[in-house]
């Protein structure tokens, strides 16, 4: 007999600039293995969204949104962020039980610092920006097509692009010059998360750099958090050549780890005084 499956659900949490649609093709293979799989928009990420809303709203709305929606699911879901996303579902994972925590070239949380050349010269160039952190900062091709997008064909990068949104520039700032935060804003503290961490980044990644993904795992317990580098990826880790490879570890994972649709015992035939039934399977 043929056994329903009892579905986990995954919640796709996005980075900065982008939306839901970030992870159309990336969730394909969750759904394919059985997973319910969810990629809900930040807060005014919508095309047309309201700027003046967005540039009020924090890391700590994005992280009360994610939690608000996890929440009404019907089980504790796996959270998969990418990013600035990778960050929120660490804020997420520290405020409610989660069956497992994915981050693809997350951001890190308060008090974990750069490790390249690179994320300096990120923050020296918000740095020239002015006061950034007081409006919503618009998507730039030539940094997304350098930074992020830069393994992609330039249709590709083109196509991606032409979905990117205006990001909060108080969450940049939250997120990416976290020492400047006194509310603290990006604190997500690893005692905190009890569910087990996955952390992957590609090794040439210029804005989050494996070599921080590693320190991010690292404030973990042995044995709770693992990490896995691909060498030739970048940071869109979602839609990347090798993003088949990416998914199919997570997928792994998760199943090394018995999260993951369960086969549901069938019913089965239960004579009574009204005739034959159904009975659950014991």
């Amino acid at each position: 007999m043929k056994r329903a499956a009892t579905t986990t659900p995954v919640v796709f949490v996005h980075g900065a600039f982008c939306g839901g649609w970030a992870f159309d093709a990336f969730r394909e293979p969750f759904e394919a293995r059985g997973f319910e799989t969810h990629a809900p928009n930040l807060p005014h990420h919508e095309r047309g969204g309201d700027l003046e809303q967005l540039a009020q709203t924090g890391l700590k709305d994005y992280a009360h949104a994610i939690t608000h929606y996890a929440r009404a699911l019907h089980a504790p879901p796996v959270l998969v962020g990418h990013s600035l996303g990778g960050l929120v579902v660490q804020l997420v994972a520290a405020q409610m039980p989660v069956a497992g925590l994915i981050m693809l070239a997350p951001s890190a949380p308060w008090g974990v610092p750069p490790t390249t050349l690179d994320e300096h010269g990120n923050h020296l160039g918000l740095a020239l920006m002015g006061d950034y952190w007081r409006r919503p900062i618009a998507p730039d091709y030539s940094v997304a097509r350098s930074n992020t997008l830069d393994r992609l064909s330039r249709d590709d990068a083109r196509r991606a692009f032409a979905r990117f949104v205006p990001e909060s520039g108080r969450a940049v700032r939250e997120a990416m010059q976290w020492w400047t935060d006194h509310a603290m804003a990006a604190q997500a503290p690893a005692y905190r998360i009890a569910a087990p961490v996955l952390g992957l980044a590609g090794g040439k990644d210029r804005v989050n750099p494996a070599s921080t993904v590693r320190r991010i795992i690292s404030r973990f317990p042995e044995g709770q958090a693992h990490f896995h580098e691909f060498p030739e990826m970048s940071h869109w880790l979602v839609g990347e050549p090798e993003a088949r490879d990416v998914v199919q570890m997570a997928l792994d994972w998760l199943d090394a780890r018995g999260i993951g649709p369960k086969p549901t015992k069938p019913k089965r035939k239960q004579l009574s005084l009204f005739g034959w039934g159904d009975s659950a399977g014991a």
